[in-house]
């Protein structure tokens, strides 16, 4: 397999976690999105028509977007699994990761900020006043579904699922940008538990052979 990814992208970091914590090695191809790689004609005609990443190319099959490549991931190596099988908890895994996924990440990925700066015009103090904002408002939304519905130590009971590979990004990503998380202790929590397993250590940005610093 490979992994086109960029270190710094959250959507990447999603998919490395959950390779590793199934243990299945993959060919890291980087794709520097600073740079504009990814609207490159080649890489859209031959890895991913959606001009982003990660894309994961398995043998023949090319699949883009994060959520639906660890899907794919669970059905062809279903050990360990991170999409929970039994159905209530598997809504619950899903909705938390959709609330991180949908609503927080988009506004705030790369191509947006540079949309701020580059169209709009905006001040650095309006782009980052931007990207608080709306941290924090989905970060209310995550932490008040861990205090509903989170069992620990992970988000929801004893193993990592597509929740945790969504959360520690996102949190990641917040903490870099300045972000005050000190209102989500539960999601704190649940990061640093992860913070501490292998697979969430070697995923991490600066832990990548195109790491290129904040």
């Amino acid at each position: 397999m490979q992994l086109h990814s960029f270190f710094n992208s959250s959507a990447s970091y999603r998919v490395r976690i959950a390779l590793a914590l199934k243990g299945l090695a993959s060919d890291y191809v980087p794709v520097n999105i600073r740079a504009g790689a990814h609207r490159d004609a080649e890489y859209i005609d031959r890895v991913n028509p959606s001009a982003v990443v990660p894309a994961l190319v398995d043998g023949e099959f090319a699949l883009g977007q994060s959520l639906a490549i660890i899907d794919y991931l669970d059905a062809r190596h279903p050990e360990p699994r991170l999409i929970p099988s039994e159905p209530t908890l598997r809504a619950r895994v899903l909705e938390f990761a959709y609330l991180i996924s949908c609503d927080i990440h988009p506004v705030n990925n790369l191509r947006i900020l540079k949309y701020l700066d580059a169209v709009l015009h905006v001040t650095p103090e309006q782009k980052d006043a931007w990207y608080k904002h709306w941290i924090a408002e989905g970060m209310a939304g995550v932490e008040r579904m861990l205090v509903r519905h989170g069992q620990g130590p992970w988000c929801f009971g004893g193993a990592p699922t597509l929740a945790d590979c969504c959360l520690v990004p996102q949190i990641a990503n917040a903490q870099r940008m300045g972000c005050d998380l000190t209102l989500y202790p539960l999601s704190l929590a649940a990061y640093r538990h992860a913070m501490e397993h292998p697979a969430f250590d070697a995923a991490q940005p600066n832990k990548q052979p195109d790491y290129l610093g904040s």
